[in-house]
């Protein structure tokens, strides 16, 4: 198949589809981080070259549920007005990419606003797939079947879980305790360009399996 995998710097998914014998290529205003096929620039320069499969990573920086205190116009006024412009601009991206002219999409996100446009088709997190971490993500499907997982052995799969990894709690803003993956707290004390990064990057597990089971 050829394969777009958009709004991705890791190569992780698409040297998971090339190591299946696929014709795949990764896209992002970023440079890949790894050698392999990668078209630098916007990924709507290339959306029409005819993909079988498109299997993309929408930016969340605004979508995202974690900084919704930032939208608060009474309290943070033209920067919340700002943000707010943002959110709207990335929901309007995601949903160009969901009604792109490829037969077979798969989008990702964390839980965030595009949940209240577009109702999304799975959960998965990486120790479903062998990756001891913790990181609730939402799947788009369309023409795609969902990503099987198991967690026990049984007649038609093998065990597919892992331990989900450690977590740390941390009093929040309102005085509620909140517990995170060990490994998502200790990504939030880094520079907001590194720690943007080390989140999007998807786990290895999930590209195999999406390789695996979709290739």
């Amino acid at each position: 198949m050829k394969i777009l995998v958009a709004c991705e710097m890791s190569g992780r998914v698409r040297d998971a589809f090339i190591a299946k014998g696929h014709d795949a290529i990764s896209c992002d205003i970023l440079p890949s981080e790894r050698p392999g096929p990668h078209y630098q620039g916007n990924v709507m320069d290339i959306i029409n070259d005819g993909w079988d499969l498109m299997v993309g990573h929408p930016p969340c920086t605004y979508m995202s549920y974690a900084g919704i205190r930032w939208f608060n116009v009474a309290r943070y006024g033209d920067k919340a007005l700002e943000r707010l412009k943002l959110k709207n601009e990335a929901i309007e991206f995601f949903l160009k990419l969901w009604n792109a002219p490829i037969n077979k999409i798969c989008l990702e996100n964390p839980r965030g606003f595009i949940t209240k446009v577009i109702k999304p088709t799975q959960m998965i997190n990486p120790y479903y797939f062998g990756d001891s971490f913790s990181k609730p993500t939402l799947l788009w499907l369309k023409n795609l079947p969902r990503l099987v997982h198991s967690k026990e052995d049984d007649l038609f799969y093998k065990k597919t879980y892992v331990d989900k990894g450690e977590f740390v709690e941390r009093m929040q803003e309102n005085g509620k305790v909140k517990k995170d993956a060990k490994w998502y707290y200790e990504a939030s004390r880094l520079p907001p360009k590194e720690r943007a990064i080390l989140r999007s990057r998807t786990f290895p597990g999930i590209a195999n399996a999406m390789a695996d089971q979709w290739g």
